[in-house]
């Protein structure tokens, strides 16, 4: 017995070492633990847009759930909204006006079914900003069932002035079938993003006289939406639906 206390004490003191090492402190989290409906005081849904992303986006209850401490996003075929020509549905929320992150860590722990033409992501927005010259933050993209997820970054820079160096893109492997964790860290020098711990990608500020480098040193909402089609993805398969992504939580953290 002596024993165990000894090293479940000496678990606990190398896990507060660790934590303090790291040097994050979380400052805000969502465990999705509602059992009807999302926390509307962070969240609200993605409105339908004129962009590949957003074309399919809707209100519809059938598209959102809470299920087993999950927050569940779905794309469907549109067999019961008789008014919408969308030929698809798909579920998305966003923190915009609501939660704002700046500098510091943000995790999403998510799983993804896959299906042909799905395209689901968990991405940053400028707060105050057009797009591209805020900037974008892509923490997760996901194709079809690819057994990868992409990380990028957009901005004037990178889309306008087309400048791909520093790289503003990487992939990493996932678990396809399970639960992966995303992240990025922001700092005044760099943007990081990882997958399931491991560093994905880079980027950092530069001296340039270029235009539009590194805008992400300033508040960015969080979207996490369930899409797809688009000109990425491949034609959707109407056989594979309903598709979904279940979102187990968001974390962010500051440095102490």
């Amino acid at each position: 017995m002596k024993k165990f206390i000894y090293v479940f004490i000496s678990l606990f003191i190398l896990s507060s070492c660790n934590q303090n090492e790291n040097g994050w402190k979380l400052v805000w989290e969502d465990d999705f633990n509602q059992t009807t409906h999302f926390d509307t005081n962070s969240w609200s849904k993605i409105p339908r847009g004129t962009s590949d992303w957003q074309n399919y986006m809707s209100d519809f209850d059938s598209l959102f759930r809470m299920q087993d401490g999950n927050l569940v996003l779905r794309g469907i075929v549109n067999h019961s909204l008789l008014h919408d020509s969308a030929p698809f549905l798909t579920g998305g929320v966003w923190t915009k006006d609501k939660i704002n992150f700046e500098r510091g860590r943000v995790e999403i722990r998510a799983k993804l079914e896959g299906a042909q033409g799905a395209w689901p992501a968990i991405w940053m927005l400028p707060q105050n900003g057009s797009w591209p010259d805020g900037g974008e933050i892509d923490i997760m993209e996901r194709l079809n069932s690819d057994d990868i997820a992409y990380q990028t970054v957009h901005s004037y820079y990178t889309y306008t002035l087309g400048i791909k160096n520093p790289p503003q893109s990487a992939s990493g492997r996932i678990d396809p079938l399970g639960y992966n964790i995303y992240a990025v860290e922001r700092y005044a020098d760099s943007v990081r993003l990882f997958i399931n711990d491991k560093l994905i990608l880079t980027y950092p500020r530069i001296e340039t006289d270029k235009e539009g480098q590194f805008p992400f040193d300033q508040p960015f909402f969080l979207l996490i939406d369930m899409q797809l089609g688009g000109a990425w993805v491949v034609t959707v398969n109407p056989d594979d639906l309903p598709v979904e992504m279940w979102i187990d939580w968001v974390k962010y953290y500051k440095k102490e």
